[in-house]
């Protein structure tokens, strides 16, 4: 991938939301200020660079996969029992498990309750929307000025509001802080915004990018790595979908469908769609490079085994998958019941072998020692793909008595694995449709998300012991806040459901 050079004040960005604390104010060392940046096309194109990649630190927080500590450790894909470390506290919804900051500051179960990195790429997302346009049309080098800057501003104003919705998924009600703090001594403590509120601003922000944005991209190394009008109105779909406004999921998704050029990849070499080179599905993906992946701590090394992760020879990954919910040829809520679908055949290894299966969609690892040593993961994180907005159409539609239509969008998605029509009643065509988002897009960060949908229109609860009825109705399913933003900004409150818990 194309590397972005970060032009950024990090200062006390982390908490300028809801207060500062000395350890962050720090200035970076190769801090350009204000003053002498934002003088041409190039120094813009870089702040906006920055922004993604602050994302890409935000999303790889924790232990290197705070993005599927949200989106998937919750949900019913893994098995709690074999999961290790604070990431069983994720999965097991045990969120308020206590820590004592002071001495382990850097437990991942603190990266998972902290907005920090978030309101870093917030920052600089308000810093782009106030200060691009103060960069004069004369220097811009690009063809068309006018065009090249609307379209850096329509990516901040796209990172704005994604950024929003992952925390309002994530928290409920967020700081909403749509300035950039200069004075960070006299930057305001801040209360938690209601949530309706803070999705009204992703909305807004994304009828903002809307006229200034195209389906096209500047280039072919930027494509799918940086937003374009396709990524603003998948994530117009998934904003209405939270709220349950499936009437206006159906124009947004169509509008990626039919206008953004997309085609479903081959099946048959699915990890393909998740490495370093983004398929023909990619509407808005993470670019990581090796710097960022090659550790030991990303999803590839905690969910792989031999021979798809030569150095781990043992036989059972790190953290391991509900074999029951995955496949299972006697029970029908399994997500594979047979394995003539091609997402089990080729998504999945050792379905059948006895031993422990894994998914091995983030298996694109490259060894750059002999033996097949210090391995590397050459993963992209996956935003939105086309399955996802095409079976976000399906379920709308289904929330919408369109019956006839939602199933022609779920069966378009089996038709591409090879699974036959869909044989849900209409009754049960809304499950049906989450149901096979399980199956399409296992382990990328939609799982927990969709179940709490599932929860919401039709009272179905699929968390087990984690979280019942009562539980979800009180937002057991909204991370708390950690102890230390609550000390640091006396104007939060803690997460309902988790008041006097932490």
């Amino acid at each position: 991938m194309k590397k972005f050079f970060l032009y950024i004040t990090i200062g006390c960005t982390m908490l300028f939301a809801s207060g500062c604390s000395k350890f962050l104010d720090q200035e970076p060392i190769s801090k350009p200020t204000d003053q002498n940046f934002w003088k041409n096309e190039a120094e813009g194109n870089s702040a906006v660079a920055g922004i993604y990649a602050l994302l890409r630190k935000a999303l790889t927080g924790g232990d290197a996969d705070l993005y599927f500590a949200h989106g998937d450790y919750p949900s019913d894909e893994f098995n709690v029992d074999r999961v290790g470390g604070d990431a069983r506290s994720a999965a097991a919804i045990d969120w308020s498990v206590f820590v004592d900051t002071n001495s382990k500051p850097y437990r991942s179960i603190v990266a998972y309750r902290r907005y920090d990195n978030f309101y870093r790429i917030i920052d600089q997302a308000n810093r782009c929307i106030k200060l691009l346009p103060t960069i004069p049309l004369s220097e811009y080098t690009s063809g068309n000025p006018e065009a090249a800057r609307d379209a850096l501003m329509a990516e901040a104003y796209f990172m704005r509001a994604y950024t929003y919705f992952y925390m309002a998924r994530v928290w409920g009600d967020v700081p909403l802080v749509l300035e950039s703090v200069t004075d960070l001594a006299g930057a305001p403590l801040l209360a938690r915004t209601p949530q309706a509120e803070v999705l009204a601003q992703c909305i807004k922000d994304c009828e903002a990018a809307l006229p200034k944005s195209t389906y096209g991209h500047r280039s072919s190394a930027d494509r799918g790595i940086r937003a374009n009008k396709s990524a603003v109105f998948a994530l117009l779909a998934h904003i209405y979908a939270w709220q349950g406004n499936y009437a206006k999921v159906i124009p947004a998704a169509d509008s990626v469908i039919s206008k953004g050029g997309f085609a479903l990849a081959d099946r048959r070499a699915i990890p393909a769609m998740f490495s370093a080179t983004v398929s023909s599905e990619g509407i808005f993906e993470i670019a990581m490079s090796s710097t960022t992946e090659g550790n030991s701590n990303g999803i590839a090394f905690k969910t792989l085994v031999a021979p798809y992760l030569m150095t781990n020879t043992s036989t059972i990954p790190p953290y391991g998958l509900d074999k029951n919910h995955l496949y299972s040829t006697t029970n029908p809520d399994a997500l594979f019941t047979n394995l003539n679908d091609l997402r089990a055949q080729h998504a999945f290894a050792f379905m059948t072998t006895g031993q422990e299966p894994i998914c091995i969609k983030y298996s694109n690892i490259a060894y750059t020692q002999t033996g097949n040593q210090n391995p590397l993961a050459r993963n992209n994180i996956i935003i939105f793909r086309l399955s996802d907005i095409v079976l976000l159409k399906a379920e709308a539609l289904a929330a919408t008595s369109a019956f006839g239509d939602a199933r022609t969008a779920l069966n378009s998605i089996r038709a591409a694995a090879e699974a036959g029509d869909t044989d849900a009643t209409d009754a049960g065509l809304f499950e049906a449709v989450i149901q096979e988002r399980a199956r399409e897009l296992f382990l990328e960060g939609h799982r927990f998300y969709d179940m709490i949908r599932l929860a919401r229109a039709k009272q179905v609860y699929k968390f087990g012991a984690k979280m019942d009825a009562a539980s979800f109705a009180a937002g057991k399913y909204y991370w708390p806040l950690d102890m230390l933003l609550l000390v640091l900004n006396p104007k939060l409150t803690q997460t309902p459901f988790w008041e006097g818990k932490l």
